[in-house]
């Protein structure tokens, strides 16, 4: 399996807030987080990198090399990085600060994840795009409930307002998932700023092409949503499966 990792700061915006990072723990399993932070001031970038960074340091100290033990963790760890936010949080130069979060731990043939707010995470396979995960919005809610179309989603004045992240005050209801791999399928992590300036069939076109690294890959995502405006911060993950899946 292959990893590459891209954050951009984009076209519009002052500072990147989006954060990304991969750890392996003793068992040498891979674990793959991708956080977008939220928050006036620099309040934002310290949420993303603190979760990142914090999670990462304390999976590097295990050994869990089965998916049971890595879904109890994730939902152990992920619950007091929130709670270690939200109290962050409450002090004046860091207030309302907040962060998506999408982790991804690869065990055998089997990927597991991990989801809160409106990052993504994606499976492309035999040249189709499936999103693994909802977004925790409120466009989506309202789409869900047929108050808005998809057409009205993708412009809706308030699709930046998500209904869960790490650093709310309850505690979270994170989404889990686990995702059967095959030889030369994809995993694609990314924040918002990837999905509202590019379509899922671009970002099939250009994983699927055969000239160029999973490196070159993952800039090129980057490279097409600045094109397209880079009106937000760019984070891409990317995984694939070489071959016969293994970790």
């Amino acid at each position: 399996m292959e990893i590459a990792l891209r954050t951009d700061i984009g076209q519009k915006r002052s500072d990147n807030q989006d954060f990304i990072n991969h750890f392996y723990n003793k068992s040498d399993v891979p674990l793959i987080i991708l956080a977008d932070g939220m928050g006036g001031h620099r309040a934002g970038n310290i949420a993303s990198e603190l979760t990142v960074t914090d999670l990462g340091k304390v999976w590097e100290e295990t050994d869990f090399n089965d998916l049971s033990q890595i879904r109890d963790w994730m939902i152990d760890i992920i619950e007091k990085e929130n709670q270690k936010i939200h109290d962050l949080g409450q002090e004046d130069s860091y207030r309302g600060m907040g962060t998506t979060i999408e982790a991804v731990a690869v065990v055998d043939k089997a990927a597991l994840y991990a989801h809160l707010g409106d990052s993504r995470i994606g499976l492309v396979r035999e040249g189709q795009y499936q999103q693994l995960t909802t977004d925790h919005s409120l466009v989506n809610e309202l789409l869900r409930a047929g108050q808005i179309t998809e057409e009205e989603a993708a412009t809706h004045p308030q699709r930046n307002i998500i209904t869960q992240s790490i650093g709310q005050q309850n505690p979270i209801e994170l989404d889990l998932g686990v995702q059967q791999l095959e030889a030369n399928d994809f995993i694609v992590m990314n924040s918002d700023g990837l999905t509202n300036m590019i379509s899922n069939e671009t970002i099939v076109n250009i994983l699927l092409a055969d000239d160029t690294s999973l490196s070159d890959k993952a800039e090129q995502l980057v490279v097409e949503a600045n094109k397209a405006g880079g009106l937000d911060n760019i984070t891409v993950g990317l995984l694939h499966v070489e071959g016969e899946a293994a970790s």
